[in-house]
């Protein structure tokens, strides 16, 4: 169940990424915002491995080209996914925003489905079904 506290956590911490970065946003570019908010980011994470004492794991992903590429594929969509996300909360609400952010839920599960031959139960397909439609409903005006 450790899976379900750290996904709780970031949950919770990305709910505060949409307050902070709404209220942040106001009379900034989201762009540059993005980018401050990814040195920020990155100095801290740095920081947190090297406190962890696993600063020299590093090189290790470097060593490992396959590894290396999806990491960076990953960053690269993640600071796309940022960049998308601030300048829809800087024209949207937050309360439109969020939800259909959360549709990467639903298009991770897809994608899981058919690119890593994850099982989708109908327990979990109507809980996408429902995550997809509750999104959907909650972004209407």
């Amino acid at each position: 169940m450790t899976w379900l506290v750290y996904a709780l956590l970031s949950a919770a911490t990305a709910a505060l990424v949409a307050i902070f970065g709404k209220i942040g946003l106001k009379d900034i570019d989201a762009n540059t915002a993005t980018a401050a908010r990814s040195v920020i980011m990155a100095v801290f994470l740095l920081v947190v491995v090297a406190v962890q004492g696993k600063f020299s794991q590093l090189g290790e992903i470097v060593s490992h080209r396959k590894a290396l590429a999806f990491i960076g594929l990953s960053g690269v969509a993640g600071a796309l996914s940022w960049l998308f996300y601030f300048l829809a909360l800087k024209y949207g609400k937050v309360a439109q925003v969020g939800p259909i952010d959360k549709l990467s839920v639903v298009i991770a599960v897809v994608l899981a489905f058919l690119f890593l031959g994850e099982k989708i139960t109908l327990l979990n397909g109507i809980g996408v079904v429902l995550i997809a439609a509750g999104a959907i409903l909650s972004a209407l005006k």
